[in-house]
């Protein structure tokens, strides 16, 4: 609070320095960079920055802060004058509630943060500028830019951003406006600070995501991992929100880098010291410092190479009254854990073991990695709140405790005991390799540790023996030629994480195991012809009239973004297909894996290869029966994980619309939700056969996706005659008066904005439903052989009111009804007189047309074949046959072809008829010279009486 002391307290390391240079020069106008983001892990000082700025121009003279007189020469300002007045706005993401408007002082009803915004730099003045935009929850756009310039030079801080976005939702029900416009409000602002000479924004973002790796989200020590005023990023809403803000800012940034860990010495020292009091507290540091670099020089063989060198005397110096080696392992080893605080938390660390140190009226000259007390529960929770779980009983039993190894074995040898040898060999190695059990290089060598424990006048070789002793006994604690380190896994699952981490480096084998689990089995298809998995370019993937899903590699991946990975993959293959253009861009689909879910299914997949490989390696492993069963039982386990997380990865569908032939084409991302997708048959059966669990996800995934684009009407199983008669208006698809089957396959595989078919069987479906219509004329087509040119007109020209089955390769034309009928009438021939017909018999003994119609011709509007033939003239009502009669032998290899064409050719013709009654009598007559057996008169007899035969039966003769 006070700016003074704050710059009392504070080191300025060369970051800082730097950023509040650049600030200055901003801020006067004086170029410098427009927008600065702090990222680092947690606690990296990107707070300690912004309260730096925010005191820099509180309007406190400069000259009177100490440390400034630097930054102000860096930043080529007069050190002796006054900074020109700024205004400054902070804005605290989790001090701000998206969804409760807050009432300022003057009765200004603030929103959002461009509200706030405006208001913290010109009151009730500058929000009417933003006041619409900010009751309708609207990105302000260009009025940020006036703002600013109005009110300028203006510094504005933003921390917790990411904390604020996560909590907005997809759709504008909050006061605070949608997850969607607030990175459009996050761009605007970027891009108005930029064109703004004396205003400078720095945005505060977490360099990772603290759930992702570590700890469990939601165990103990996740929660409250991070202070309260942490950044946490927050499960996949707060990925989301930190990947699109840092898309936005890092377009305008500048780079920005925390402390470096000698910089750490003096910033710890300044905050939990007071400064050296005189010239005898100099002495003996330097006395200290001293004696600690002859012993390491006097027995370099023992000690890390780093010490013999004339520096390392220099940075105990820096570091005193702590020995340089915890920073190197808080900076070096502890910081890269997702949750630990860089700067804050080595603070909290060491004033916990400071303050039990004070207690306990600790006398040793320095503090080593041997002295932490973790036996203390406030450093012991320091030193685990960022470890995953179950780390606590590893302390009690192997590390620090009052029933721990390492006391029993410094009681029982005394040489050890009387300098509690054990107990801080076990402390340095704690230090060393507790974060970094997941890394592939764990753990502390020998020499390391010994330089964690050896005070001047100490014998290396006791805390060698020690080291041994705990190695022998321990249970948790491990060891690879000269490197030890402490896990809490039993061995068989350290070696799987181990073996998974390797893979991380290696993600070939985990990308072949996701290409065979999803080639496995692709005999549910979804409703597609084909599937095309992990194509690696448009080569891969033919240009065929057939509707296809295309599964995208993992290097591919998708997001809300416009312009992702998957989509631009996806654009790629859609429009050629290697070397040459793509014809038909209207059979494929894509389906992409999510980009913040697939880092859990290649987690998965890493797993469940580290179990294979350990299982195969049992021999070598030397592996029990015991540690047999548990990798049996975590390889299963992992292959279901693997299972599950495979539908939840691959939930993006991508698809290319298009409204019109003339607008622009476009990709429609639909997420699919619900994990296996109710048809994935498999999904929870296990995986101890893998085929059954790797086939799953494939089956789950087409069928997913197959439900949802017929769902949303995105994929067509089934055109109606009537539809297709619309589409073929509308576009319009003919080619003159008519247009071939063929092109319209080619049509409705060519073109987005046709409706996408399964495949070219449905068109034909369509075509043959159309032609049944016996509103043919007015909703649908005729159907031709062929176009004569020459003559002008069609052959074999078909009306419609009847089923014939069209194949989508047919060289047949849709004609439109109006030109069919136009040749009908024109081709009909004139009527003849009654007298002059000649009949044969068949229909009641009259003269009729049974022999014509035994023959196949028509009549009248007829079948449509013998169109050529001589034509029968029609006869007066009062001489028309009133009944019709007639019996065929069917071919008994063929019944139901020949009795299909009965019906199709003679049937259908005569119930058509108004008022029709048509019987139709099926009789069967069978000689079997050799006698039928008497399974076949039981089930002929049987199936007879089932099928309502009326007289039936065997005769003996």
């Amino acid at each position: 609070r006070d700016p003074h002391e704050f710059f009392r307290r504070t080191f300025l390391t060369e970051s800082l320095k730097g950023l509040l240079a650049t600030a200055v020069r901003r801020l006067a106008g004086r170029g410098g960079d427009p927008v600065v983001q702090l990222q680092t892990n947690f606690g990296g000082g990107k707070t300690h920055s912004m309260l730096a700025l925010h005191h820099l121009f509180s309007g406190v003279a400069p000259r009177s802060l100490p440390g400034v007189d630097e930054v102000l020469a860096a930043a080529g300002a007069d050190p002796g004058a006054p900074l020109a007045p700024v205004r400054r706005a902070v804005l605290v993401g989790n001090k701000i509630s998206p969804g409760n408007p807050v009432t300022k002082p003057d009765g200004t009803v603030v929103r959002t943060l461009w509200g706030e915004l405006a208001h913290q730099l010109g009151g009730a003045e500058a929000f009417e500028r933003v006041r619409a935009d900010d009751e309708r929850a609207t990105n302000p756009g260009d009025a940020l830019r006036t703002l600013l310039e109005r009110y300028g030079p203006c510094l504005v801080l933003i921390d917790e951003w990411v904390s604020y976005a996560r909590q907005l939702h997809d759709g504008s029900d909050l006061p605070a406006g949608s997850f969607e416009t607030q990175f459009t409000f996050a761009q605007a602002l970027t891009e108005a600070v930029k064109v703004t000479e004396s205003c400078l924004l720095v945005v505060s973002l977490p360099a990772s995501d603290t759930t992702a790796s570590g700890g469990a989200a939601g165990s103990p020590h996740a929660a409250g991992a991070a202070g309260a005023d942490d950044a946490e990023v927050g499960g996949l809403r707060g990925r989301e929100a930190l990947d699109r803000l840092r898309n936005v800012v890092a377009r305008v940034e500048s780079p920005w880098r925390a402390a470096s860990a000698e910089e750490g010495f003096e910033i710890v020292r300044r905050r939990l010291f007071e400064p050296l009091a005189g010239p005898e507290a100099f002495k003996q540091r330097d006395v200290t410092a001293r004696a600690f670099a002859d012993a390491y020089r006097a027995q370099r063989m023992e000690f890390p190479s780093e010490c013999r060198a004339a520096d390392y005397e220099r940075r105990i110096r820096a570091a005193f009254p702590i020995h340089p080696e915890i920073f190197d392992r808080l900076y070096t080893d502890w910081s890269a854990l997702a949750r630990f605080q860089r700067t804050r938390g080595v603070l909290r660390l060491m004033a916990a073991v400071i303050h039990s140190l004070w207690e306990s009226g600790d006398r040793n000259p320095l503090i080593l990695p041997s002295t932490i007390p973790i036996e203390d529960p406030r450093v012991q929770n320091e030193l685990t709140r960022y470890l995953p779980e179950n780390w606590t009983p590893v302390i009690e039993k192997d590390v620090d405790g009052p029933n721990s190894l390492p006391l029993r074995i410094d009681a029982e040898a005394p040489n050890l005991g009387k300098l509690s040898a054990a107990r801080r060999v076990a402390r340095t190695v704690y230090l060393g390799s507790a974060p970094t059990t997941a890394a592939a290089h764990r753990g502390i060598d020998d020499g390391r540790v010994k330089l964690g424990c050896v005070m001047p006048g100490e014998t290396p070789a006791l805390f060698g023996d020690a080291l041994r002793r705990l190695a022998a006994a321990a249970t948790y604690l491990y060891q690879d030629g000269a490197r030890v380190w402490y896990a809490t896994q039993p061995t068989v699952t350290k070696l799987a994480e181990d073996r998974a981490e390797e893979l991380r480096r290696n993600p070939d084998a985990a990308a072949k195991e996701l290409e065979d689990r999803l080639k496995a089995d692709l005999r549910s298809r979804g409703g597609f012809d084909r599937i095309h998995i992990l194509p690696h370019s448009g080569a891969d993937v033919p240009d065929d009239l057939d509707t296809r899903l295309v599964v995208l590699p993992a290097d591919y991946l998708c997001s809300r973004e416009p312009g992702n990975a998957a989509e631009t993959a996806a654009q790629a293959i859609l429009e050629s297909r290697g070397s040459a253009p793509r014809l038909y861009r209207n059979t494929l689909v894509f389906l992409a894996a999510d980009r913040v879910r697939y880092q859990d299914l290649d987690e998965a997949l890493r797993q469940f290869l580290a179990w294979a490989s350990i299982l195969k390696d049992k021999e070598e492993l030397n592996l029990d029966p015991h540690q047999t069963r548990q990798a049996e039982t975590r390889w299963q386990a992992a292959g279901d994980t693997v299972t599950a997380r495979l539908p939840e990865a691959y939930q993006w569908l991508l698809t290319p619309e298009q409204e019109t032939p003339q607008s622009a084409l476009a990709w429609q991302a639909v997420r699919l939700t619900g994990a296996g997708g109710g048809g994935g048959a498999g999904v929870g059966r296990g995986a101890a056969s893998r085929g059954a669990a790797s086939g799953a996800g494939a089956a789950a995934l087409a069928e997913r996706a197959g439900r949802r684009l017929c769902h949303d009407e995105r994929l067509v199983p089934f055109l109606g005659g009537t539809i297709l008669r619309t589409h073929l208006d509308g576009v319009p698809l003919w080619r003159g008066e008519h247009v071939a089957v063929r092109q319209l396959v080619e049509d409705f595989a060519r073109y987005p904005y046709l409706p996408r078919l399964a495949g070219p069987e449905v068109l034909a479906r369509a075509i043959s439903d159309g032609l049944a219509l016996l509103t043919w004329e007015s909703e649908a087509f005729a159907l031709a052989e062929g176009y004569d040119e020459a003559a002008g007109r069609y052959r074999g020209l078909q009306p419609g009111g009847r089923t014939i089955d069209v194949p989508p390769e047919s060289t047949a034309l849709l004609v439109k009804p109006d030109t069919a009928r136009r040749q009908w009438d024109a081709e009909a021939p004139p009527p003849a007189p009654p007298a002059s017909l000649e009949h044969g018999t068949g229909l009641d003994g009259r003269p009729g047309a049974g022999a014509g119609a035994d023959k196949g011709t028509d009549t009248g509007a007829g079948t449509g074949q013998g169109t050529d033939a001589e034509p029968t003239p029609a006869l007066p009502p009062e001489k028309r046959a009133r009944r019709f009669y007639g019996a065929v032998t069917l071919d008994t290899t063929r019944v139901g072809r020949d009795a299909g064409r009965v019906a199709e050719e003679v049937i259908v013709h005569l119930s058509g008829l108004i008022g029709a009654r048509v019987t139709v009598t099926m009789e069967i007559a069978a000689e079997i010279p050799g006698g039928a057996p008497d399974n076949v008169v039981r089930t002929v007899t049987e199936n007879s009486r089932t099928l309502k035969f009326g007289s039936h039966g065997f005769e003996e003769s």
